[in-house]
Protein backbone atom coordinates (compact mmCIF):
# COMPACT_ATOMS: atom_id res chain seq x y z
CA UNK A 1 0.00 0.00 0.00
CA UNK A 2 1.41 3.40 -0.94
CA UNK A 3 2.02 5.95 1.80
CA UNK A 4 -0.43 8.88 1.37
CA UNK A 5 1.70 11.44 3.25
CA UNK A 6 0.83 14.99 2.04
CA UNK A 7 4.15 15.63 0.32
CA UNK A 8 4.97 19.36 -0.02
CA UNK A 9 1.41 20.35 0.93
CA UNK A 10 2.64 21.87 4.20
CA UNK A 11 5.67 23.99 5.00
CA UNK A 12 7.73 25.43 7.81
CA UNK A 13 7.49 29.23 7.65
CA UNK A 14 9.26 30.26 10.85
CA UNK A 15 12.14 28.95 12.97
CA UNK A 16 13.87 30.46 15.97
CA UNK A 17 16.02 29.68 19.01
CA UNK A 18 16.53 31.45 22.31
CA UNK A 19 18.84 31.22 25.31
CA UNK A 20 21.29 28.62 24.03
CA UNK A 21 24.03 27.79 26.50
CA UNK A 22 23.09 29.53 29.73
CA UNK A 23 19.88 31.51 30.28
CA UNK A 24 19.62 32.34 33.98
CA UNK A 25 16.49 34.01 35.26
CA UNK A 26 14.14 32.36 32.75
CA UNK A 27 11.79 29.45 33.24
CA UNK A 28 11.37 26.89 30.43
CA UNK A 29 7.96 28.33 29.50
CA UNK A 30 9.39 31.85 29.28
CA UNK A 31 12.11 30.63 26.95
CA UNK A 32 9.75 28.64 24.74
CA UNK A 33 7.37 31.60 24.48
CA UNK A 34 10.17 33.93 23.33
CA UNK A 35 11.38 31.45 20.70
CA UNK A 36 7.77 30.95 19.59
CA UNK A 37 7.15 34.69 19.34
CA UNK A 38 10.26 35.11 17.20
CA UNK A 39 9.44 32.18 14.92
CA UNK A 40 5.94 33.55 14.34
CA UNK A 41 7.27 37.06 13.75
CA UNK A 42 9.57 35.76 11.01
CA UNK A 43 6.51 34.71 9.07
CA UNK A 44 4.55 37.86 9.86
CA UNK A 45 2.27 35.96 12.25
CA UNK A 46 1.38 36.23 15.93
CA UNK A 47 0.05 34.04 18.73
CA UNK A 48 -3.47 34.94 17.60
CA UNK A 49 -2.89 32.97 14.38
CA UNK A 50 -1.99 29.72 16.15
CA UNK A 51 -4.68 27.05 16.37
CA UNK A 52 -2.45 23.98 16.72
CA UNK A 53 0.01 23.93 19.63
CA UNK A 54 2.63 21.22 20.18
CA UNK A 55 4.82 21.78 23.23
CA UNK A 56 7.13 19.91 25.54
CA UNK A 57 9.06 21.70 28.27
CA UNK A 58 11.71 20.28 30.57
CA UNK A 59 9.63 21.15 33.65
CA UNK A 60 6.26 19.92 32.38
CA UNK A 61 4.91 16.54 33.40
CA UNK A 62 1.24 17.42 32.87
CA UNK A 63 -0.59 19.94 30.74
CA UNK A 64 2.45 21.48 29.07
CA UNK A 65 0.63 22.57 25.91
CA UNK A 66 -2.27 23.91 27.96
CA UNK A 67 0.13 25.83 30.17
CA UNK A 68 1.97 27.41 27.25
CA UNK A 69 -1.34 28.21 25.55
CA UNK A 70 -2.48 30.09 28.65
CA UNK A 71 0.88 31.83 28.98
CA UNK A 72 0.80 33.06 25.36
CA UNK A 73 -2.92 33.74 25.10
CA UNK A 74 -3.45 30.98 22.54
CA UNK A 75 -6.76 29.10 22.24
CA UNK A 76 -5.77 26.10 20.12
CA UNK A 77 -8.07 23.57 18.53
CA UNK A 78 -5.32 20.99 19.04
CA UNK A 79 -2.96 20.94 22.03
CA UNK A 80 -0.39 18.12 22.12
CA UNK A 81 1.97 17.38 24.99
CA UNK A 82 3.42 13.99 24.03
CA UNK A 83 6.62 12.89 25.77
CA UNK A 84 8.42 10.16 23.84
CA UNK A 85 11.75 11.95 24.24
CA UNK A 86 13.86 14.02 21.91
CA UNK A 87 12.22 12.57 18.81
CA UNK A 88 8.81 13.99 19.66
CA UNK A 89 9.39 17.22 17.74
CA UNK A 90 9.81 15.41 14.43
CA UNK A 91 6.67 13.46 15.35
CA UNK A 92 4.93 16.79 15.98
CA UNK A 93 5.84 17.87 12.43
CA UNK A 94 4.38 14.62 11.11
CA UNK A 95 1.12 15.11 13.03
CA UNK A 96 0.88 18.79 12.19
CA UNK A 97 1.29 18.03 8.49
CA UNK A 98 -1.67 15.66 8.57
CA UNK A 99 -3.85 18.06 10.59
CA UNK A 100 -3.01 21.02 8.37
CA UNK A 101 -3.61 19.09 5.17
CA UNK A 102 -6.96 17.86 6.50
CA UNK A 103 -8.00 21.45 7.22
CA UNK A 104 -8.43 20.80 10.94
CA UNK A 105 -5.94 23.54 11.81
CA UNK A 106 -4.40 26.45 9.90
CA UNK A 107 -1.24 27.31 11.83
CA UNK A 108 0.84 24.92 13.94
CA UNK A 109 3.36 26.06 16.54
CA UNK A 110 5.93 23.55 17.81
CA UNK A 111 8.01 24.70 20.78
CA UNK A 112 10.42 23.55 23.48
CA UNK A 113 12.22 25.20 26.38
CA UNK A 114 14.65 24.03 29.06
CA UNK A 115 16.71 25.75 31.73
CA UNK A 116 18.30 22.54 33.00
CA UNK A 117 21.84 23.91 33.12
CA UNK A 118 20.95 27.11 34.96
CA UNK A 119 18.46 25.40 37.27
CA UNK A 120 20.37 22.25 38.20
CA UNK A 121 23.75 22.30 36.49
CA UNK A 122 23.21 18.76 35.25
CA UNK A 123 21.08 16.68 32.90
CA UNK A 124 17.44 16.77 33.93
CA UNK A 125 16.08 13.25 33.78
CA UNK A 126 13.20 11.37 35.35
CA UNK A 127 14.57 8.01 34.18
CA UNK A 128 14.91 5.24 36.73
CA UNK A 129 16.72 1.91 36.27
CA UNK A 130 14.56 -0.84 34.80
CA UNK A 131 14.00 -3.56 37.38
CA UNK A 132 15.99 -6.11 35.36
CA UNK A 133 18.85 -3.65 34.78
CA UNK A 134 19.07 -2.04 38.22
CA UNK A 135 21.42 -4.69 39.64
CA UNK A 136 24.08 -3.55 37.18
CA UNK A 137 23.84 0.07 38.42
CA UNK A 138 23.60 1.70 34.99
CA UNK A 139 24.34 5.39 34.45
CA UNK A 140 21.20 6.51 32.67
CA UNK A 141 20.97 7.06 29.78
CA UNK A 142 24.71 6.81 29.09
CA UNK A 143 25.16 3.11 29.84
CA UNK A 144 22.59 2.10 27.25
CA UNK A 145 24.43 3.97 24.52
CA UNK A 146 27.75 2.56 25.71
CA UNK A 147 26.27 -0.93 25.37
CA UNK A 148 25.25 -0.21 21.77
CA UNK A 149 28.70 1.23 21.04
CA UNK A 150 30.44 -1.85 22.48
CA UNK A 151 28.25 -4.11 20.39
CA UNK A 152 28.99 -2.15 17.21
CA UNK A 153 32.70 -2.33 17.94
CA UNK A 154 32.49 -6.08 18.56
CA UNK A 155 30.49 -6.88 15.44
CA UNK A 156 31.99 -4.46 12.94
CA UNK A 157 35.41 -3.40 14.20
CA UNK A 158 34.38 0.19 14.87
CA UNK A 159 37.16 1.98 16.74
CA UNK A 160 37.41 4.59 19.46
CA UNK A 161 39.08 6.90 16.94
CA UNK A 162 36.05 6.62 14.66
CA UNK A 163 33.84 7.70 17.54
CA UNK A 164 36.29 10.56 17.95
CA UNK A 165 35.79 11.58 14.32
CA UNK A 166 32.15 12.33 15.20
CA UNK A 167 33.17 14.54 18.14
CA UNK A 168 35.84 16.36 16.13
CA UNK A 169 33.49 17.00 13.21
CA UNK A 170 30.86 18.46 15.53
CA UNK A 171 33.43 20.77 17.09
CA UNK A 172 34.68 21.96 13.70
CA UNK A 173 31.13 22.85 12.66
CA UNK A 174 30.58 24.59 16.01
CA UNK A 175 33.62 26.77 15.41
CA UNK A 176 31.75 28.20 12.41
CA UNK A 177 28.57 28.86 14.42
CA UNK A 178 28.42 31.97 16.64
CA UNK A 179 25.47 30.43 18.50
CA UNK A 180 27.36 27.27 19.52
CA UNK A 181 28.12 26.91 23.23
CA UNK A 182 31.55 25.24 22.85
CA UNK A 183 33.78 26.53 20.05
CA UNK A 184 37.29 25.79 21.31
CA UNK A 185 39.45 23.59 19.06
CA UNK A 186 39.48 19.85 19.78
CA UNK A 187 42.22 17.40 18.78
CA UNK A 188 42.09 13.63 18.55
CA UNK A 189 44.66 13.35 21.34
CA UNK A 190 42.46 15.49 23.60
CA UNK A 191 39.47 13.36 22.71
CA UNK A 192 41.28 10.09 23.40
CA UNK A 193 42.63 11.45 26.68
CA UNK A 194 39.23 12.46 28.05
CA UNK A 195 37.96 10.78 31.21
CA UNK A 196 36.20 7.47 30.61
CA UNK A 197 32.67 7.34 32.01
CA UNK A 198 31.00 4.20 30.66
CA UNK A 199 33.33 2.19 28.45
CA UNK A 200 33.80 2.94 25.56
CA UNK A 201 32.19 6.37 26.02
CA UNK A 202 34.13 9.13 27.73
CA UNK A 203 33.38 12.73 28.58
CA UNK A 204 33.83 13.96 25.02
CA UNK A 205 31.53 11.26 23.64
CA UNK A 206 28.64 12.83 25.57
CA UNK A 207 26.40 15.74 24.66
CA UNK A 208 26.52 19.09 26.39
CA UNK A 209 24.27 20.07 29.28
CA UNK A 210 22.85 23.49 28.38
CA UNK A 211 19.78 25.68 28.50
CA UNK A 212 17.90 26.44 25.32
CA UNK A 213 14.61 26.93 23.54
CA UNK A 214 13.43 26.55 19.96
CA UNK A 215 10.26 26.87 17.93
CA UNK A 216 9.03 26.27 14.40
CA UNK A 217 5.80 27.37 12.69
CA UNK A 218 3.95 25.35 10.04
CA UNK A 219 1.07 26.08 7.71
CA UNK A 220 -0.33 24.82 4.41
CA UNK A 221 1.75 25.44 1.31
CA UNK A 222 -0.90 27.61 -0.37
CA UNK A 223 -0.92 29.98 2.60
CA UNK A 224 2.85 29.80 3.09
CA UNK A 225 3.48 31.47 -0.26
CA UNK A 226 1.86 34.67 1.00
CA UNK A 227 3.88 34.94 4.23
CA UNK A 228 7.03 36.91 4.96
CA UNK A 229 9.59 34.09 4.75
CA UNK A 230 10.51 31.61 2.03
CA UNK A 231 8.67 28.37 2.91
CA UNK A 232 10.54 25.12 3.50
CA UNK A 233 8.38 22.25 2.31
CA UNK A 234 7.73 19.17 4.42
CA UNK A 235 8.36 16.36 1.94
CA UNK A 236 8.16 13.38 4.28
CA UNK A 237 7.89 12.49 7.96
CA UNK A 238 7.78 9.17 9.78
CA UNK A 239 8.20 7.68 13.26
CA UNK A 240 8.86 4.28 14.84
CA UNK A 241 9.29 2.85 18.36
CA UNK A 242 10.66 -0.61 19.15
CA UNK A 243 11.36 -0.67 22.90
CA UNK A 244 11.75 1.38 26.07
CA UNK A 245 14.71 -0.05 28.01
CA UNK A 246 17.96 -0.92 26.24
CA UNK A 247 17.78 -4.53 27.50
CA UNK A 248 14.62 -4.96 25.40
CA UNK A 249 16.11 -3.50 22.19
CA UNK A 250 15.69 -6.14 19.45
CA UNK A 251 19.16 -5.53 17.99
CA UNK A 252 21.64 -3.17 19.65
CA UNK A 253 23.07 -1.88 16.38
CA UNK A 254 19.77 -1.38 14.51
CA UNK A 255 17.50 1.45 15.64
CA UNK A 256 13.86 2.11 14.68
CA UNK A 257 15.25 4.64 12.20
CA UNK A 258 16.00 1.69 9.90
CA UNK A 259 12.24 1.43 9.35
CA UNK A 260 10.98 5.02 9.52
CA UNK A 261 13.95 6.68 7.77
CA UNK A 262 13.51 4.90 4.42
CA UNK A 263 9.75 5.38 4.75
CA UNK A 264 10.12 9.17 5.06
CA UNK A 265 12.56 9.28 2.13
CA UNK A 266 10.12 7.26 0.02
CA UNK A 267 7.33 9.72 0.89
CA UNK A 268 9.62 12.51 -0.31
CA UNK A 269 10.54 10.64 -3.49
CA UNK A 270 14.23 10.94 -2.59
CA UNK A 271 17.20 8.72 -1.79
CA UNK A 272 20.16 9.39 0.53
CA UNK A 273 22.13 10.58 -2.52
CA UNK A 274 19.65 13.46 -2.91
CA UNK A 275 20.20 14.79 0.63
CA UNK A 276 22.53 17.78 1.01
CA UNK A 277 22.37 18.32 4.78
CA UNK A 278 21.78 15.82 7.60
CA UNK A 279 20.92 16.94 11.13
CA UNK A 280 21.16 14.01 13.55
CA UNK A 281 20.46 13.67 17.26
CA UNK A 282 24.05 13.20 18.46
CA UNK A 283 23.49 12.78 22.20
CA UNK A 284 26.48 10.41 22.06
CA UNK A 285 29.12 9.81 19.40
CA UNK A 286 27.78 6.37 18.53
CA UNK A 287 24.46 7.90 17.47
CA UNK A 288 25.45 9.43 14.11
CA UNK A 289 27.26 6.21 13.17
CA UNK A 290 24.13 4.13 13.82
CA UNK A 291 21.78 6.68 12.29
CA UNK A 292 23.76 7.17 9.07
CA UNK A 293 23.64 3.41 8.57
CA UNK A 294 19.95 3.14 9.32
CA UNK A 295 19.11 6.04 6.99
CA UNK A 296 20.95 4.27 4.17
CA UNK A 297 23.95 6.56 3.75
CA UNK A 298 26.19 3.50 4.18
CA UNK A 299 25.67 -0.25 4.81
CA UNK A 300 25.14 -1.59 8.32
CA UNK A 301 28.51 -1.89 10.03
CA UNK A 302 30.22 0.67 7.78
CA UNK A 303 29.29 3.77 9.80
CA UNK A 304 32.63 4.02 11.56
CA UNK A 305 34.53 3.91 8.30
CA UNK A 306 32.00 6.28 6.71
CA UNK A 307 32.85 9.07 9.18
CA UNK A 308 36.63 8.55 8.98
CA UNK A 309 39.03 11.27 7.84
CA UNK A 310 36.68 14.21 8.40
CA UNK A 311 34.00 12.88 6.04
CA UNK A 312 31.16 14.56 8.01
CA UNK A 313 33.16 17.66 9.04
CA UNK A 314 33.26 20.95 7.10
CA UNK A 315 34.66 20.21 3.66
CA UNK A 316 33.81 16.51 3.92
CA UNK A 317 31.61 14.41 1.69
CA UNK A 318 28.42 14.81 3.73
CA UNK A 319 27.41 17.81 5.86
CA UNK A 320 26.24 16.40 9.21
CA UNK A 321 25.16 18.47 12.23
CA UNK A 322 26.24 21.75 10.74
CA UNK A 323 25.44 23.78 13.88
CA UNK A 324 27.80 21.67 16.02
CA UNK A 325 25.09 19.30 17.18
CA UNK A 326 24.33 18.24 20.70
CA UNK A 327 28.01 17.53 21.21
CA UNK A 328 29.21 21.11 20.70
CA UNK A 329 26.32 23.51 19.98
CA UNK A 330 23.53 22.87 22.49
CA UNK A 331 21.71 20.07 24.26
CA UNK A 332 19.06 21.35 26.69
CA UNK A 333 17.65 17.98 27.70
CA UNK A 334 15.94 17.26 24.38
CA UNK A 335 17.63 18.23 21.13
CA UNK A 336 15.22 17.12 18.39
CA UNK A 337 13.68 20.52 17.65
CA UNK A 338 17.11 22.06 17.12
CA UNK A 339 17.85 19.62 14.28
CA UNK A 340 14.74 20.95 12.52
CA UNK A 341 15.69 24.59 13.07
CA UNK A 342 19.19 24.03 11.67
CA UNK A 343 17.84 22.14 8.65
CA UNK A 344 15.45 25.03 7.92
CA UNK A 345 18.20 27.61 8.26
CA UNK A 346 20.48 25.68 5.91
CA UNK A 347 17.76 25.35 3.28
CA UNK A 348 17.01 29.09 3.56
CA UNK A 349 20.72 29.88 3.13
CA UNK A 350 21.03 31.70 6.46
CA UNK A 351 24.04 29.95 8.00
CA UNK A 352 26.95 32.23 7.14
CA UNK A 353 30.35 30.57 7.41
CA UNK A 354 28.83 27.12 7.91
CA UNK A 355 26.38 27.37 5.02
CA UNK A 356 26.28 24.31 2.78
CA UNK A 357 26.36 25.51 -0.81
CA UNK A 358 23.20 24.98 -2.85
CA UNK A 359 21.45 22.99 -0.12
CA UNK A 360 18.07 21.85 -1.46
CA UNK A 361 17.11 18.82 0.62
CA UNK A 362 17.68 18.11 4.30
CA UNK A 363 16.98 15.47 6.91
CA UNK A 364 16.19 16.35 10.52
CA UNK A 365 16.10 13.38 12.90
CA UNK A 366 15.11 12.91 16.52
CA UNK A 367 15.95 10.20 19.04
CA UNK A 368 14.02 9.31 22.19
CA UNK A 369 14.87 7.10 25.14
CA UNK A 370 17.83 4.75 24.72
CA UNK A 371 17.66 4.47 20.92
CA UNK A 372 14.03 3.55 21.63
CA UNK A 373 11.88 5.88 19.55
CA UNK A 374 12.95 7.51 16.31
CA UNK A 375 11.40 10.13 14.04
CA UNK A 376 12.61 11.82 10.90
CA UNK A 377 11.53 14.73 8.72
CA UNK A 378 12.60 15.33 5.12
CA UNK A 379 12.57 18.99 4.10
CA UNK A 380 13.15 20.74 0.79
CA UNK A 381 13.08 23.99 -1.16
CA UNK A 382 12.30 24.64 -4.83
Amino acid sequence: MSDPFPRARTAIVGAATFGLGRCPGYEPRDMAAIAARDALAEAGLSFADVDGLFFTGSDDTFGGAMNLAQYCGIRPKVADNSRTGGNVFESYVERAAWLLDAGLIDCALIAYGSNQASATGKLSSTARPFVYEAAYRPLLPLTGYALAAQRHMHLYGTTKRQLGEVALAARKWAQLNPEAFVRTPLTMDEYLGARMISDPLGKLDCCLVTDGAAAVVMTRADRARDLATAPVAVLGAASMTTHSQISAMPELTVTPLAECGPRALAQAGLSPDDIDVVQLYDAFTINPILFLEDLGFCPKGEGGRFVDDGAIAPGGGLAVNTNGGGLSCTHPGMYGLFTIVEAVRQLRGECGDRQVKDARHAIAQGNGGVLSSQAVVVLGVD
